[in-house]
């Protein structure tokens, strides 16, 4: 393929952040050619999966864009055109902020993997709800929210709500980001007593915005109804952190986990010591994630039953990397280093390797895998 045996060693010559930033400006330039037009009337024909049910969403195939690709919405319309089935922006905090320091984005090619500590940096949450109400994606939107930095933690519910409030209209699900490990603190909130009171103070605010709004800036939710609730979670959780942590969402009504962020971790890297401190601080992500987000998902699997769905996110490359977190026990799959490293044409990719692999497995449908070997 011509983007990873030509453009992508060019262009990882460069500045992460620059790359990252100039390729999401130039993305929506493109949504007017022959070429983004021919993609998008592709991926409007008839899913291979049928459709797929998702708390209470229908989705045109399982593979996503992960949250942090495009935190402010500026890109969404080429990105759906791409074949992703849904696209998680942010992630949003009330607050407009700058981020970390730069540079604060590296590449870790001998592993496959990317370490950042960008901080939430986005222009906000009414900016962001302002630009995607005029200028909506052809599939599914979720919008991850987070903590403003300059919150004090005693505040987290008050400004989460905020922006709750502020994306409600725009979002066809909110994921509720607890465990990005480059806002301080944010990660005490996945503790039961401090999850369970956010939670219980979105769903509130959820039943009261449902009965206000009479009127919807997307077509893929009903006016009068909650938006679907999900929670992302930290790899580096322990068991019984989990198995809090899943009681808290059972009584609070969430509709589905997201497994997982990046990890504070740096075992077992091919590159060098050097290399690795000299990123720094930050998540890990990429394909040294991949083992432990699939143990993740079956855990989270086995603990609820699989009454709840999961989206597996973690080092998925090929179709071969989601199929196994499918059976693991996700019912949708999403990609960011995978994205950066494979290119523009990994959503589908995955999605064709995914038909062969589902075809020749003897599952008569795409539901039937899903935790078909998450254990006992």
């Amino acid at each position: 393929m011509i983007y990873r045996s030509l453009l992508r060693p060019l262009l990882f010559r460069l500045p992460p952040e620059s790359v990252h930033e100039w390729v999401l400006h130039a993305l929506p330039l493109t949504t007017g050619t022959r070429t983004i037009r021919n993609l998008i009337a592709k991926r409007n024909q008839r899913s291979p999966f049928g459709e797929l049910k998702r708390f209470g969403l229908t989705f045109s195939n399982p593979v996503g864009l992960a949250a942090g690709f495009d935190k402010n919405g500026i890109a969404l319309e080429a990105l759906a055109a791409l074949g992703f089935g849904h696209l998680e922006a942010g992630t949003v905090t009330y607050q407009s902020q700058p981020g970390n320091p730069k540079p604060r984005l590296f590449r870790l090619p001998e592993d496959q993997a990317l370490i950042n500590r960008a901080g939430f940096n986005n222009d906000g949450a009414e900016a962001f709800a302002a630009r995607v109400g005029k200028q909506r994606p052809d599939c599914i939107l979720g919008v991850s929210i987070g903590k403003s930095k300059a919150a004090p933690l005693a505040d987290a519910v008050t400004d989460y709500l905020k922006s709750f409030t502020t994306v409600f209209p725009v979002a066809d699900y909110v994921a509720v980001n607890v465990s990005s490990p480059n806002t301080p603190g944010l990660r005490d909130l996945q503790q039961a007593n401090e999850l369970a009171a956010l939670l219980k103070a979105l769903q509130q605010k959820n039943e009261e915005l449902a009965q206000a709004h009479t009127k919807l800036l997307t077509p893929n939710r009903s006016a009068g109804q909650p938006v679907p609730l999900l929670v992302k979670l930290a790899p580096d959780l322990k068991l019984e952190e989990l198995e809090r942590i899943v009681e808290v969402i059972g009584r609070t009504n969430i509709a589905g986990l997201i497994a997982t962020n990046t990890t504070i971790e740096r075992n077992g890297l091919r590159s060098s010591r050097q290399v690795v401190e000299a990123a720094g601080a930050g998540g890990l992500s990429g394909a040294p994630l991949r083992h432990r987000s699939t143990e993740m998902i079956a855990t989270l699997y086995r603990l609820t039953g699989g009454a709840l769905p999961l989206i597996g996110v973690g080092g998925i490359f090929t179709a071969a990397d989601a199929w196994e977190k499918i059976c693991a026990g996700a019912s949708l799959i999403q990609v960011y280093t995978g994205f950066i490293y494979q290119g523009p044409n990994v959503a589908r990719e995955i999605n064709e390797g995914l038909e062969e692999i589902l075809s020749g497995a003897g599952f008569g449908h795409f539901d039937e895998a899903i935790g078909s070997q998450a254990g006992a």
